[in-house]
């Protein structure tokens, strides 16, 4: 019976899998933890018996996202309830359910107010260039100072740098090709200081036959296989500046957050943010606007006050 209901729910996943892989054209770390809260909504459900998904209800799904946030105090993982709709619109659609229940699961409150994510002054951003590129003690400096220059200069997020291959870089038109989140593709701007720390990294460190542009170190010069190594070397940069040490989920995009909360002090406008950053939802770089604080200001409106003046 066991064997049945593994067998059952894996086939399930293999088909969610396929469907999130194809239709939503998702990324395989997002598939990853999408599946896996599937996995925890139908043993939450069925425990150890079967997985009749025909007979799951709203009032299930409510239990269970009740059941996550409890659970999770302060509840920072919100994809919990994007993965649920994403799962029950793939069963409406291949008709395992007969009601779309995707349209009826509800947000989960924000147990607090969202902040504005951890980021660096601009001489704090050049400090930390700095260390890379003169003191660390690292053989392979300068691939590390590249990569992480990438981050700082077009905000690119930790796999889209690791992402990167040899025939991304367009040299005669001063352009790179970026392979971003969810599958989508740009090209965007070499700015040259970018293109000086690449060809000084080609031309002094590169060894192997990879076609990624940014190798391992060691025999036989492999591509990364994660972009853990990014959280690594800003680790290690960090420690050898005065900038104060960020909380460890937040190192990964604090360039990328850094650079758009910059361009927003110098006046930049939130289109010109997108596009930089490359978001496809305009609600996220409206995260950037609480920074204009001058901004704000002409859009303020006006202390409630007593009659006479008075407060």
């Amino acid at each position: 019976m066991e064997t049945l209901k593994t067998q059952s729910r894996e086939k399930l996943k293999a088909e969610y899998r396929t469907y999130l892989s194809r239709q939503r054209g998702l990324a395989d770390e997002t598939i990853y933890k999408y599946c896996s809260f599937m996995d925890r909504l139908l043993k939450f459900k069925f425990g150890e018996g079967p997985d009749e998904v025909s007979k799951i209800t709203g009032l299930d799904i409510a239990d269970f996202l009740q059941y996550m946030t409890v659970r999770n105090l302060p509840f920072r993982d919100l994809t919990v309830v994007s993965s649920m709709r994403s799962f029950f619109r793939f069963l409406f659609q291949y008709e395992k359910i007969e009601t779309n229940l995707a349209v009826g699961i509800p947000s989960v409150a924000r147990k607090c107010a969202r902040r504005i994510p951890y980021h660096l002054t601009p001489d704090n951003v050049e400090e930390l260039l700095e260390a890379l590129r003169t003191l660390s003690t690292c053989s392979w400096k300068k691939r590390n100072y590249a990569m992480v220059l990438l981050m700082a200069r077009l905000g690119l997020r930790s796999p889209e740098v690791i992402a990167i291959q040899l025939d991304d870089i367009d040299w005669r038109n001063g352009e790179i090709y970026i392979r971003g989140k969810g599958g989508f593709h740009d090209k965007t701007p070499l700015p040259q200081d970018i293109g000086e720390a690449i060809a000084d990294y080609l031309m002094h460190e590169r060894i192997g036959t990879s076609r990624y542009l940014f190798v391992t170190w060691h025999i036989p010069h492999r591509p990364f296989k994660d972009a853990a190594v990014l959280n690594y070397i800003l680790n290690q940069a960090l420690k050898k500046t005065n900038i104060p040490t960020p909380a460890p989920y937040s190192v990964f995009n604090m360039l990328r957050h850094s650079l758009a909360t910059n361009l927003v002090q110098k006046g930049a406008s939130l289109e010109e943010i997108s596009n930089t950053l490359r978001h496809r939802s305009r609600a996220t770089t409206l995260l950037y606007a609480r920074q204009d604080i001058n901004g704000l200001r002409t859009i303020a409106l006006p202390w409630p006050l007593k009659e006479g003046g008075q407060l």
